[in-house]
């Protein structure tokens, strides 16, 4: 008997916690944009437009994943972009130059390790130097993507090389493998924010600094290391990008893709003044933020557009925030 009520204990929680998950703003506002893609989008339905949107989500979350961490600590890195340009611009010149697995395999570490770095000095100028997060990640913002660009000598690397593609363009079961990838990021980072001490941490730090330190929370490291974790994801996602397009472009490499992540993280419910993180909720804000695009430009808005419509998306998150306290 006791095993039988334990039984329904957990199936009434199951069934309570899929109810809250149904009646989150977020999940309402993305089945509402399936609904009316269903009813108005021609060819919504197929299985093409299904994969194109997921592997298109993509990169977007893997950022919003880095993101989500460095907001839940009070701050911000408008620096990701150009993350993703310096490892996408590296890696090529890597497994075009070292033949063998030994140049594809430095190809997926080194430049993910270079955009790490750039993490390091974001996140050193806030911790030791005392920096405002948006002045401090605005120099890479700026200077990153000058690097990419000298890096490369300003020109367009071509390539066709599957076994560095395979990362965006295999497939395990018929999935896309960047998408497993995607979903088992948010999974790892879901649990470390919700279970490990580190996570603790970061909402501490977010939620009131002062008292975290003043409690022994290490608060100057635990944003060093949100920093260098947003950038390492932001530089596996220049990787991933680069490879779906066969072609490195230090011009082009996540552009603008500091809107998409803060509007997924937004929309998803991690406030932007620290202390909470959703890592769920970013899949889910991304998803909305995809699925925004695809709906502009099917019905024939053009994608310029859709930055204005981002950018009050934004604002219409703050806001709802900021009602909701």
């Amino acid at each position: 008997m006791p095993d039988a009520a334990t039984s329904r204990a957990a199936a009434a929680s199951t069934v309570k916690k899929w109810r809250h998950l149904a009646m989150q703003r977020e999940v309402i506002v993305l089945l509402a944009m399936v609904l009316f893609n269903l009813i108005f989008t021609p060819h919504f339905w197929s299985l093409q437009t299904f994969n194109v949107n997921m592997t298109q989500v993509v990169t977007i979350v893997i950022v919003g994943i880095g993101m989500t961490l460095v907001v839940a600590t009070g701050g911000i890195d408008l620096s990701v972009g150009a993350s993703m340009a310096i490892s996408g611009a590296l890696a090529p010149m890597l497994f075009l130059n070292i033949p063998g697995p030994g140049g594809i395999a430095l190809a997926f570490v080194l430049p993910v390790l270079a955009a790490a770095a750039c993490g390091v000095f974001n996140g050193l100028l806030v911790t030791r130097l005392s920096v405002q997060p948006i002045v401090a990640t605005l120099v890479l913002f700026i200077a990153g993507r000058g690097i990419a660009q000298v890096v490369t000598d300003g020109s367009l690397q071509a390539f066709n090389t599957p076994a560095f593609q395979w990362i965006a363009l295999g497939k395990v079961a018929g999935v896309p493998f960047q998408v497993l990838l995607m979903l088992a990021l948010v999974v790892l980072f879901a649990w470390i924010v919700r279970k490990t001490l580190f996570g603790q941490y970061l909402l501490i730090t977010g939620g009131n600094e002062k008292a975290a330190y003043l409690c022994g929370v290490p608060t100057a490291t635990v944003k060093l290391i949100a920093y260098t974790l947003c950038a390492a994801l932001a530089g596996l996602a220049g990787l991933i990008s680069i490879s779906v397009n066969s072609s490195s472009d230090a011009n082009v490499v996540g552009l603008g893709v500091e809107l998409d992540a803060i509007a997924a993280v937004a929309v998803g419910g991690t406030a932007l003044t620290g202390g909470k993180a959703y890592i769920g909720g970013t899949l889910i804000g991304a998803l909305i933020i995809q699925l925004l695009r695809y709906t502009l430009l099917a019905h024939g808005i053009p994608d310029a557009a859709a930055l204005v419509v981002k950018a009050g998306i934004i604002v219409a998150a703050v806001y709802v925030q900021r009602r909701s306290r």
